[in-house]
């Protein structure tokens, strides 16, 4: 499918509960991927084995005080990138949701903008999700496209300066952070834990 094909358009109401499904499914596809990246890191694993140690004296099985430091951390990681990405964030300053359509009508990609939290942080891409039967079909790039335009056109409503858009991306997702760099953003900062990185932000002056 050619990006030609696609035309980006606001999220209509009868289209929710399409669209928070490709959302769950996208934080889905690489929460498993920062789970195992994260919990594999020196730290971690140390803060795992003192927490499996402390529940050797209180529970008989030691499978099980093996295993539940590790499940109650996935867990408690899955649910943190499911509220955070795998949700419908509120109408903000730049409009949207928006949606990728098919020529045939097909949703088959979400975005979402914020305005950045301070003078001069352009816009952030909040939201940013592809049908996995329609990846590498140039959808995610039109929408990249779409955010660019409509930071552009925000930034000169609001009298700004200059244009500029960030995207946060976990650190599991190289398809997107390729996609980005061959755009021409680069990679500005991260965010994480314990010294370690879980989500890079990338950022294109417009």
């Amino acid at each position: 499918m050619a990006p030609s094909h696609l035309s980006v358009r606001e999220m209509r109401e009868d289209e929710k509960p399409l669209v928070l499904e490709m959302l769950k499914a996208g934080v889905k596809d690489t929460e498993n991927r920062v789970a195992l990246h994260a919990l594999t890191r020196p730290p971690a694993l140390l803060l795992l084995a003192a927490a499996s140690s402390g529940l050797r004296f209180v529970l008989a099985s030691f499978a099980l005080a093996l295993l539940l430091p590790v499940f109650l951390a996935v867990a408690a990681m899955k649910l943190g990138l499911r509220a955070r990405w795998g949700s419908l964030p509120p109408p903000g300053g730049l409009g949207g949701p928006w949606v990728a359509v098919r020529g045939s009508g097909d949703v088959c990609g979400v975005l979402a903008l914020a305005p950045g939290t301070g003078a001069g942080d352009g816009a952030r891409v909040t939201r940013l999700s592809v049908s996995r039967w329609h990846r590498r079909r140039g959808v995610g790039r039109r929408l990249l496209a779409f955010a660019e335009s409509r930071a552009r056109a925000w930034a000169g409503g609001m009298g700004e300066p200059r244009a500029r858009l960030v995207v946060p991306v976990a650190v599991a997702a190289w398809g997107v952070a390729g996609m980005l760099e061959g755009c021409g953003y680069q990679a500005e900062r991260s965010w994480g834990c314990m010294g370690y990185t879980l989500v890079r932000e990338f950022s294109k002056e417009l």
